[in-house]
């Protein structure tokens, strides 16, 4: 046998040294600031972000259509709920005259109780299940759409309550608080500006809550910090193009297209899991 200085084997030196050098290797890669994952969270959010621009909702029902694919369900969910927090306040600040009052208080009730089930759901779901939620539930929203299937008229503190707890519910168990809120604020003949000023007012209360919940669960992790810091540029760069483009595109086109994608992701995630 072939000893070193130091009374090694040189093989067994050489061994160490090898797998050193992986290590080395290994934690580079973890680090290094662009990686195949990060280009395509990266685009995923920007692509979320921009349509969260246009509409002024909507960024996790795009996301989360796809992010699970790169990225842990939970850290997804926590993540674009940070965002939409952000988001949504600087939208509806220009907007606070046009809040109803009445109406905001019985979605924020409403959500107020539907929300500790939903962070319960999050917090115990395997990731299998969850995304299989995920999916189920994105497929129904795009039944809907493309049906029509929507209510045209909801008048009636029940409707406002009851939106309230879905939203609250299916918010922190998938980060898509939007679809119930969007169908009652669409039947309540509001304006344009109405109709964004009280579903972004709920936005930021809402989201707000939900993220004291996860933060009782434990669900504000590094790991969520992290990624909401490595993909803030891309999600900022995201909203600004969508705000700047909001009334030069063809709205029905583009609502099309996105529904279209996201059925094809979730027909996706519910079969894979």
């Amino acid at each position: 046998m072939h000893y070193n200085r130091r009374g090694r084997r040189a093989g067994s030196s050489t061994a160490f040294a090898a797998r050193r050098k992986i290590d080395r290797q290994q934690r580079s890669d973890e680090n290094a600031p662009v990686t195949v994952a990060w280009a395509i969270g990266a685009l995923i959010i920007f692509a979320a972000s921009l349509v969260m621009g246009l509409a002024g909702f909507g960024i996790a029902l795009v996301a989360m259509a796809f992010l699970p694919w790169v990225m842990s369900p939970v850290t997804a969910v926590v993540l674009l709920t940070i965002y939409a927090l952000v988001f949504s306040i600087v939208m509806v600040i220009p907007l606070v005259r046009e809040i109803v009052p009445r109406a905001l208080v019985d979605l924020l009730v409403g959500s107020a109780v539907g929300t500790p089930l939903g962070v319960w759901i999050l917090a115990t779901l395997p990731v299998t299940a969850l995304n299989r939620l995920i999916g189920a539930f994105l497929l129904l929203v795009c039944l809907l759409e493309f049906r029509r299937a929507l209510p045209t008229q909801a008048t009636g503190r029940g409707w406002g309550l009851s939106a309230g707890f879905l939203s609250g519910v299916i918010g922190a168990a998938l980060g898509t608080p939007g679809p119930p809120v969007i169908v009652y604020a669409s039947a309540q003949n509001w304006s344009p500006r109405a109709f964004k000023a009280n579903v972004t007012g709920f936005f930021v209360v809402n989201q707000a809550v939900i993220l004291v919940g996860y933060w009782w669960a434990g669900l504000m992790t590094p790991d969520v910090w992290q990624a909401t810091a490595v993909f803030a540029a891309p999600a900022l760069v995201g909203v600004a193009v969508g705000v700047a483009l909001f009334g030069k595109l063809d709205p029905a086109r583009f609502r099309r297209v996105v529904f279209a994608l996201l059925s094809f992701s979730a027909l996706v995630l519910l079969v894979k899991g």
